[in-house]
């Protein structure tokens, strides 16, 4: 649920890392809080990363959601204000840690108590108001029992895949299944099941996150020309940003 909000004086945004033993699986710990009261409805845009999240209302810890790997950028409006805090999951890790087919969490959110009632439990024993500094180390105490648990099922041919994504950054034309032993019709199946979505539109994802990497906070999405670097022309570009962020590249804010 990675947020468009930069350098927005009422809106906060905070991440921190989880323990390093936790590194590997879990992204950040994140906070989205209103600073000031809306004067008018604030809409709360979410950047497609290829992550699965886990968040709750800190104001009401007992409501909690899981929410899904998502192919094009969603949002949700607030008209008061607001308390959020979230952990994100690298990508395949959250399926794997709950036992659980991606897919079935695609494009929406799902309450967590159905999912992992413990984790579920764990927030709403919570003690209001709730800080992101407050519940860091217990956050980090439950989920290191939950790995240390964990059975994970390692499929070498989905993690190969995987890898080459990341190794050309969502450059590589994957319509051919990689050369990792599978059919396309089997590794959409495999990323269907660990990402919740296929293997081409996760490497869509990998590609603008990239691209969002590289350009540095405050220039010009457009007149730095990076883009060029990932995508084959402006056109192709200003399409697929608007996609996945939310917004043409001229109005998204803090670049």
């Amino acid at each position: 649920m990675q947020p468009t909000v930069r350098n927005m004086e009422h809106i906060g945004y905070k991440e921190v890392l989880p323990l390093a033993i936790l590194q590997p699986f879990i992204y950040c710990y994140w906070e989205l809080v209103s600073l000031t009261e809306l004067d008018k409805p604030f809409s709360y845009q979410i950047v497609t990363d290829g992550c699965i999240d886990i968040f709750f209302d800190a104001a009401n810890p007992a409501e909690s959601y899981v929410m899904g790997y998502c192919d094009s950028h969603t949002s949700f409006t607030f008209t008061e204000g607001f308390h959020y805090m979230g952990i994100r999951f690298f990508p395949s890790v959250l399926p794997q840690l709950f036992r659980l087919n991606a897919a079935e969490l695609s494009n929406r959110s799902e309450y967590l108590d159905a999912i992992c009632p413990i984790t579920a439990q764990i927030f709403a024993d919570l003690e209001v108001p709730v800080s992101l500094d407050s519940v860091r180390e217990k956050l980090d105490n439950h989920f290191i029992y939950l790995f240390s648990k964990a059975k994970f099922k390692v499929d070498s041919r989905f993690y190969s895949a995987l890898d080459l994504i990341f190794t050309y950054q969502g450059r590589e034309r994957i319509e051919t299944g990689f050369d990792v032993g599978v059919s396309p019709r089997q590794l959409r199946r495999l990323f269907g099941n660990y990402i919740g979505g296929s293997a081409k539109t996760f490497s869509k994802v990998v590609r603008f996150q990239q691209m969002l990497r590289s350009i540095a906070s405050g220039a010009s999405l457009l007149e730095s020309k990076a883009f060029l670097d990932y995508y084959y022309d402006q056109a192709h570009f200003i399409k697929e940003f608007k996609r996945l962020y939310g917004s043409t590249p001229g109005k998204a804010p803090g670049w």
